[in-house]
């Protein structure tokens, strides 16, 4: 099933013109992984999907995304932002507790109050983060670890009920043991969302996507399974940005 359409996709931050005509298709519960090196396109792409480049200034776009078949520019943003939800490089949790951290977005659905207990709780174990924090669900959520911040912040996407997560570098500043649980956590996840994953750990990309994508300039430059992608690519960019002879 096709999640994300997208034809003959501009976008500028005038004078910059940062993706070039962009054709391709997401697929439901696949995990995505972008690679390329720097001002490739790569975050302007994943930023496309749920409308974040619109908060900035000199933005222009032209070409379609479809997002179930509708026009994302006609859907609300509030809307696609809670099906399209997104985990930044930094953690960022909000000066609150553990719990309400989690429940902060819930709260604005009043008919889910009476389960947010369970609501929390799943979306914790979901983020493989219930077992560390569920018997401190009251503590600051800056008293934990950069790695449990970062899977409390997945947590918190997941409690609104996405249907897509936008991962933009979400393990940049975390050890490997952190790394190897956020990874875990997406492998598990892919089974109920889809999710898109922009990464310069070429290996991270490697381990955890079904397919990949290779951005240059700008431009889409390959798009395959992440087997061939790694082992047989199609084009000698992709070849060489992968064994490091730029980037």
């Amino acid at each position: 099933m096709v999640k994300f359409n997208i034809s003959n996709l501009d976008i500028w931050f005038e004078p910059i013109h940062a993706v070039n005509n962009l054709n391709m298709q997401i697929q439901a519960n696949e995990i995505l992984s972008v690679i390329g090196p720097a001002n490739s396109g790569k975050t302007t792409f994943l930023r496309m999907l749920n409308r974040l480049n619109e908060l900035q200034l000199n933005f222009k776009m032209r070409g379609a995304v479809d997002f179930d078949g509708q026009d994302i520019r006609k859907i609300e943003v509030e809307v696609l932002r809670r099906k399209i939800g997104m985990v930044f490089a930094l953690p960022l949790p909000l000066p609150l507790s553990v719990f309400d951290n989690v429940a902060y977005g819930v709260r604005m659905h009043a008919n889910n109050k009476k389960k947010m207990n369970e609501i929390v709780k799943e979306a914790l174990q979901q983020a493989y983060l219930w077992d560390e924090v569920k018997d401190r669900l009251n503590a600051s959520a800056f008293k934990l670890s950069g790695g449990q911040q970062q899977r409390l912040c997945i947590a918190r996407t997941l409690a609104v009920g996405p249907e897509v997560i936008l991962f933009d570098e979400p393990c940049s500043g975390l050890d490997p043991i952190s790394t190897g649980k956020v990874e875990e956590a997406m492998l598990k996840l892919k089974k109920r969302y889809t999710i898109i994953l922009v990464t310069n750990n070429v290996k991270q990309a490697a381990r955890v996507g079904d397919r990949t994508a290779f951005f240059l300039s700008g431009e889409l430059i390959e798009l395959d399974n992440t087997d061939k992608i790694f082992t047989a690519p199609s084009d000698q960019r992709t070849d060489d940005y992968i064994r490091g002879k730029f980037g």
